[in-house]
């Protein structure tokens, strides 16, 4: 089963942040198949959805980029700037407490999926 769209909308920019924490830096493509392996395939980021969310984490002083090349081609890597090692942190923690309070707001027993 893949997620839907909409789930993964309103948690991707916790995604990348959480993926740049724990992986110093990385480009866009290494972004997308880190997700799909960690998440054996249920969640598959498209470009579409990614690149307009690292922009926009960019464009607020999240991420710094820096341009490597590679033969012929360019690779554009993105990192975590200081306010966004912090902002990282803040995202995870929110999202673990709305998985808590929807677990609790759902019923969801502990230990299943």
């Amino acid at each position: 089963m893949n997620y839907s769209s909409e789930l993964i909308k309103g948690t991707l920019k916790t995604i990348i942040l959480k993926l740049l924490k724990d992986n110093s830096r990385m480009y866009g493509y290494e972004i997308t198949q880190k997700v799909k392996d960690l998440t054996a395939g249920k969640i598959q980021l498209t470009e579409g959805a990614l690149y307009p969310t690292l922009h926009a984490l960019e464009a607020d002083g999240i991420l710094t980029t820096e341009t490597e090349y590679i033969g012929k081609r360019v690779r554009k890597y993105y990192s975590l700037s200081s306010e966004g090692n912090k902002v990282s942190d803040e995202k995870v923690n929110e999202f673990a407490d709305f998985i808590n309070t929807m677990k609790f707001l759902l019923d969801i027993k502990t230990g299943i999926a």
